[in-house]
């Protein structure tokens, strides 16, 4: 099936940056929306850790916003610590300001953090190439899943609902295996400050361009 370029955005995938299972999730200290500075030792009893690289201009990322936050809710952060980082050039991308997260957190009824990683230094040590961009660490905070929420994507018949996020986060609560087998993550790729960009992402919206004009 072709795929459907939304707004122009070019669609890139997390496979074009790939991170091994049981990567150590690497430590932050970033600000939340509300102001506080949130890092990764604030999570360090919960069995199960999700990092989530979204972006309110991205219309992958506000797809699935109500799903995650479904998904963060049912779970609680007591027991599924969740956080939303956007590492946006806001400069380019004005749509990812404060104000337009906020909006965005709203919408998909966030009740945690949403963080504003303004380098793009967290963006590039976790490996995140598009927005939306899961990663699911468990007690250890070892990496045991960076895929796809569900099978929705914009434009196709099949409707949000976390379901393929869900049913992981369970494998892992109850200590079952988790398959080593995960559909990547589609979206758009994240906007990198000029030079910023890791050799990675360059080469990722090479082949997405030309996987997108080969199917459009």
């Amino acid at each position: 099936m072709a795929s459907k370029i939304i707004q122009s955005t070019l669609i890139t995938t997390s496979e074009f940056s790939p991170v091994a299972l049981g990567t150590p999730a690497p430590d932050f200290e970033l600000p939340a929306l509300d102001g506080p500075l949130v890092k990764l030792a604030d999570f360090e009893t919960a069995p199960a850790f999700l990092v989530a690289f979204l972006s309110n201009a991205c219309e992958y990322s506000r797809h699935i916003e109500r799903s995650l936050g479904r998904v963060a809710e049912e779970f609680s952060q007591a027991v599924l610590a969740t956080v939303a980082i956007s590492s946006s050039d806001v400069e380019n991308q004005p749509e990812d300001n404060v104000d337009g997260l906020v909006d965005q957190a709203t919408r998909g009824n966030f009740l945690f953090p949403y963080l504003i990683d303004e380098t793009q230094e967290i963006a590039k040590a976790y490996g995140a190439a598009c927005t939306p961009d899961f990663f699911l660490y468990d007690g250890n905070r070892r990496l045991v899943y960076r895929g796809e929420i569900d099978g929705s994507r914009p434009g196709n018949d099949t409707k949000s609902n976390g379901a393929v996020l869900r049913e992981v986060v369970e494998h892992l609560l109850w200590e079952e295996p988790i398959s080593e087998v995960q559909t990547p993550s589609d979206g758009s790729p994240i906007k990198w400050k000029p030079g910023n960009a890791p050799s990675s992402a360059r080469k990722s919206r090479r082949a997405a361009g030309a996987t997108s004009s080969r199917k459009a």
